[in-house]
């Protein structure tokens, strides 16, 4: 047996109506994928009007990728940074202050090629509560970051990452735990300046 990519199907993925798609690709590329500044919230929006679940406090930067927006789900305070593309086939969860840098990708889908028509694998993301992506990382289908887990520049999570563990490499493995310093406020008595 040989790869035959013309026998390729797709199974019984379904990404949704052509016409909604062809609407989003326009404005996907024209708003987010864009270099202009748009404001946050036009962002924020035009997610939503389009089925995207999305908490309060949302930044999202520049020249961003999103495949399908009704099937993501973002939570409070999170930051979406340049150029990051989230590739969902299927469904991506990211929990609370959770933080995408530049230029990562989140897959969720690869083709079988066990099978020589090279069918789809997909499989759901989570980034659970406190999870940073870092620059160029790339998270695999059908993975979970723990709560509070690091994914470091460049690194390459094809299984789950355990909750305040820093991981790198690729394949990314655990180096240390995370810690996380007690914020201290100071507050300077008037009369003392």
């Amino acid at each position: 047996m040989t790869t035959n990519l013309a026998a390729f199907n797709p199974g019984n993925y379904y990404a949704g109506p052509k016409w909604k798609i062809a609407i989003w690709y326009f404005l996907n590329y024209y708003i987010l994928n864009s270099a202009f500044p748009w404001p946050y919230a036009l962002k924020t929006r035009l997610l939503r009007l389009f089925g995207a679940r999305i908490g309060k406090g949302f930044v999202i930067k520049t020249k961003v990728r999103i495949k399908y927006p009704w099937l993501l789900q973002i939570g409070d305070h999170c930051w979406i940074g340049e150029s990051v593309w989230i590739d969902n086939l299927t469904q991506v969860t990211l929990g609370d202050h959770v933080c995408l840098s530049q230029g990562a990708l989140l897959l969720t889908g690869n083709h079988d090629y066990k099978q020589p028509d090279f069918p789809y694998r997909l499989g759901t993301i989570h980034i659970e509560n406190g999870a940073w992506i870092g620059a160029m990382a790339v998270v695999c289908a059908g993975v979970t970051c723990g709560s509070h887990s690091v994914l470091t520049v460049n690194a390459v999570a094809a299984k789950d990452l355990q909750p305040w563990l820093i991981y790198s490499g690729n394949p990314a493995v655990a180096v240390r735990r995370r810690e996380i310093k007690e914020h201290r406020v100071t507050v300077l008595n008037a009369a003392t300046i």
